[in-house]
């Protein structure tokens, strides 16, 4: 699992610059899933849905500091409940006391902190951001001699490596079902020289599409402007090179990894049972749109890249069928349960993928289903996609319709096109199904308070992050978040580019976002 890869950033979806032998390979001895998606395009809420297999109402997991409740099995109960042996090496950003949730092994700690620091806030507005998530990524990203995330990603690898020649020594051992989870490319974007070296920035190409006008943004994206922090900083063609070149740099790391887990299973005569899935949590806008990071339902955002190898399948095969990171679960017990034993599962929202790798067909009736709950629009939005369709629903505001096969841009909202009203109807039907965006509201700003309460307390905070050696207490990023661990991000330390913009104050913008005060945003 990779975190923040887009799937337009991988060749087998297109990508014509970033350099991936080792994924491109898996993919060749497998299956790639063309249309899969994130069911919430931020780290917490899209891992818990995930592991799971429930979209996030049903979970109450809106942001990146809710918990996933203990009681709430996992792909890992369910396979240990199939006789496997569990464990997790990497990030899975548990948030709350328990750290394990049904894993047997945790190999690692985790690069963020477990407790309830990064707290959405509707109260305070679109421009609230408790994560001090801001376009510095962006104009500073670069090479450099080392990054806090290669050292966890090695650290991860190298877990990983010893587990698997653990479990060959063990000729007495269970089956293993095992999350290898990496935090590249997530940003900040820089990474070391060597994987700089991999790429030129007179072979990147520039954003397909350039930024938006703010005027002719819908309201979705417009509070996402201030909640990324796009009017602090003005951003050239220079600085989209920069990251774009890092951000493949940092894939290409990755698929290093990749290639030398998957080697070794293949070495200790492992491979040829094994079922080897390729995913991350969202993706990366990349600025398309004059877009960065996460958290929107754009394509470059909430498209995942899903590959499967599993033995005994066809291989070299693509799916088109509507998929999303839900259908993990199923599809996994449905592998994992050979012996077909009766397994408790309640009813999940996902479905099994399993037919859809003997051949390229897809199912009409397939969907996926994704939700936002954090920074930006500050009310419940949620998308749909089935067939070439996509709804963005954003709460109180016009809808959002898409034709991806004749439009794969995004740029042509065809919502009050008659010709597509009975579609629409169906996919708000589809939107609505259990989902009260009212009642969600007052459930989402109630649980905020709740742990904003707990958070702002005098004394110190809990202590629940996982400590899976000495030291890990203090390694990553842990108590006050990023901009308290600055000094660890890189070497050498990259010197803080201020905002070349003026701020905002909180009342200024929310009169911008309701239309009542005009503004002069200079566009990148």
């Amino acid at each position: 699992m990779a975190d923040q890869l887009a799937a337009n950033a991988l060749s087998m979806y297109g990508n014509i610059v970033c350099k991936t032998p080792n994924l491109d390979k898996l993919a060749s001895d497998g299956t790639i899933f063309e249309n899969a998606y994130s069911n919430n395009p931020v780290c917490v809420p899209s891992r818990a849905s995930m592991l799971s297999g429930h979209l996030t109402p049903e979970i109450a997991v809106y942001d990146n500091a809710n918990e996933l409740a203990s009681s709430m099995p996992t792909m890992a109960h369910y396979m240990r409940s199939l006789g496997y042996e569990t464990f997790l090496s990497g990030k899975m950003h548990f948030i709350g006391p328990d750290q394990l949730h049904g894993f047997n092994e945790r190999l690692t700690t985790d690069v963020y902190p477990a407790n309830f620091d990064w707290i959405g806030n509707w109260s305070a507005g679109a421009s609230y951001v408790p994560s001090g998530t801001a376009l510095n990524g962006v104009v500073e990203a670069g090479p450099c001699i080392r990054t806090m995330q290669e050292d966890y990603d090695d650290e991860v690898e190298y877990q990983s490596l010893k587990k698997i020649y653990d479990l060959a020594r063990n000729i007495n051992q269970n089956p293993f079902f095992g999350i290898v989870s990496f935090t590249s490319p997530h940003t900040p974007f820089n990474v070391s020289q060597k994987y700089w070296d991999l790429y030129e920035n007179k072979n990147i190409l520039l954003p397909e599409v350039g930024p938006i006008p703010f005027d002719e943004l819908d309201y979705f994206s417009k509070s996402l402007f201030f909640a990324h922090g796009r009017h602090r900083h003005t951003i050239t063609d220079e600085h989209i090179l920069n990251t774009r070149r890092a951000y493949y740099g940092m894939i290409s790391y990755i698929d290093e990894k990749i290639g030398r887990i998957v080697q070794l299973l293949e070495d200790t005569n492992q491979k040829d049972n094994t079922a080897i899935f390729f995913v991350s949590d969202h993706g990366e806008m990349l600025g398309e749109r004059g877009m960065w990071f996460k958290q929107c339902f754009w394509e470059w955002s909430a498209h995942v890249p899903m590959i499967a190898s599993i033995p005994g399948f066809l291989q070299g095969n693509k799916s088109r069928v509507i998929t999303s990171l839900v259908d993990l679960l199923p599809t996994i017990i449905d592998i994992g349960n050979t012996d077909r034993v009766p397994v408790e599962v309640e009813n999940l929202a996902g479905k099994s993928l399993i037919p859809f790798f003997s051949d390229a067909g897809h199912s009409l009736d397939s969907f996926a289903i994704s939700d936002y709950y954090h920074i930006g629009p500050c009310v419940p939005t949620r998308m749909v996609r089935k067939n070439n369709l996509k709804l963005i629903y954003t709460h109180g505001h016009p809808h959002l319709l898409f034709d991806l096969k004749n439009d794969p841009n995004e740029l042509k909202n065809i919502s009050i096109d008659k010709k597509y009203e009975l579609e629409l109807k169906d996919l708000l039907q589809i939107c609505m199904q259990n989902w009260d965006p009212d009642q969600l509201t007052l459930d989402i700003v109630k649980s905020q308070k709740r742990r904003l309460l707990m958070k702002n307390l005098p004394g110190d905070p809990p202590e629940w992050d996982f400590i899976a050696q000495m030291g890990d207490d203090k390694r990553y990023v842990r108590r006050g978040g990023v901009d308290a661990t600055k000094s660890k991000l890189r070497i050498p330390p990259v010197k803080t580019i201020p905002p070349d913009l003026p701020p905002l104050d909180k009342n200024t913008i929310e009169q911008i976002l309701a239309g009542k005060l005009k503004h002069n945003f200079r566009v990148e």
